[in-house]
C-alpha cells in the first residue's frame, strides 16, 4: 500500500488572545500569569507556568535598564520560585531558552549580543500597541479580510 502525501498548511503567523476580568487587585506573580493567559503564551488551567517567572525576570531587569544572559534568567527564575515556595520544574536551560523565543516571536523580548531585555525598556502596553497590535496583529486580520473577499 503506497502512503499518500497529505499537505499541511502551516500559518505564517498566529496569535491568541483572551479576555479576562479586569485586573482588580492582582499584583506579582498572579497578574504576570494572567497577562500570559491573556496574550496566550499559558494555556488555562496549564501547570508549566514557568514562563511567568521569565517574564518577570525580565521585567524586572527593565525595571534598572539591564540586560541579561539566559543563565542570569535562569538563575533569577530559581530565585523567584524559591522565594514564592514553587516547584522547580521547567527550569532547564533549554527551558528558559525556548521561553525567552517565544517571547521573542511575540515582539516583547528583544537580543543583543546574546543577552536579552524587554524590547527597547519599554512598557508592556507600548509594546503591544507598537509591536503586537499595530503590526502583528493588523497583518493577521488584513490577510482574514483578504480570504473573506475572496470567498464571497
Amino acid at each position: 500500500m503506497q502512503k499518500k502525501t497529505v499537505s499541511k498548511d502551516v500559518p505564517l503567523s498566529e496569535i491568541t488572545l483572551r479576555r479576562y476580568e479586569k485586573p482588580y487587585n492582582l499584583q506579582g506573580r498572579q497578574l504576570i500569569k494572567k497577562l500570559c493567559l491573556s496574550l496566550g503564551l499559558l494555556q488555562p488551567g496549564d501547570s508549566r507556568d514557568i514562563i511567568v517567572d521569565v517574564l518577570r525576570v525580565l521585567i524586572n531587569a527593565r525595571n534598572e535598564k539591564k540586560f541579561l544572559t539566559s543563565e542570569q534568567v535562569t538563575g533569577n527564575v530559581i530565585i523567584l520560585r524559591k522565594k514564592e515556595n514553587l516547584l522547580l520544574k521547567g527550569i532547564a536551560s533549554s527551558n528558559i531558552r525556548r521561553q525567552i523565543k517565544r517571547l521573542k516571536n511575540l515582539f516583547i523580548v528583544e537580543c543583543i549580543a546574546n543577552q536579552y531585555r524587554i524590547k527597547e525598556f519599554e512598557t508592556l502596553d507600548v509594546i503591544f500597541k507598537k509591536n503586537i497590535e499595530a503590526l502583528y496583529l493588523n497583518n493577521i486580520i488584513e490577510r482574514v479580510k483578504e480570504y473573506l473577499d475572496a470567498a464571497k
